[in-house]
């Protein structure tokens, strides 16, 4: 299903393009799975900039190497006027969504998840409470955390929180 779905956003790219500065997450979903990322300190750093100072893709793109399927998709967004930037964000979600969080990122989503997201928890808790194995709790609550920190990424770079 993830695949079909992923299918039909990367054929709406025309109509995404459009989206790409008030909602680059939404835009990004087309760039899924397209990236690996060959050196983890250049993204690391990457992802620890401020928003005014995040670098154009090409000074760090030679870092990524691009699934030969997303090579044409790459090239339209970069000939885009914010194709650039966009492109940095794109590689900073996709890098952040696989790549699992330290001890003290997890610490820091579980602060935050105390600090204001009980109530979502519990709803999250309350659907999810049924006879599901230990295995995958973890891998939800893993998930969650993922999300999480993109989330709070996301508001550090100026945009809206999507709860």
């Amino acid at each position: 299903m993830l695949r079909k779905r992923l299918a039909e956003k990367r054929r709406e790219l025309g109509f995404l393009l459009k989206m790409m500065e008030p909602n680059p997450e939404m835009v990004a979903v087309v760039l899924h799975q397209a990236f690996r990322f060959r050196n983890p300190v250049v993204m690391d750093h990457l992802v620890a900039q401020d928003a005014d100072e995040l670098p154009e893709w090409h000074s760090f793109s030679d870092t990524i190497d691009v699934a030969a399927w997303a090579g044409e998709i790459v090239q339209t967004i970069l000939e885009e006027p914010l194709g650039e930037w966009f492109m940095t964000i794109a590689g900073a979600l996709e890098y952040m969504h696989h790549k699992p969080l330290t001890a003290a990122e997890r610490a820091q989503v579980e602060d935050n998840e105390e600090d204001g997201q009980q109530d979502r928890d519990a709803v999250r808790n309350e659907r999810h409470e049924d006879n599901h194995t230990e295995d995958h709790d973890e891998e939800e609550s893993e998930a969650r955390a993922q999300e999480d920190a993109g989330n709070d990424w996301m508001v550090e770079q100026g945009f809206d929180r999507k709860d």
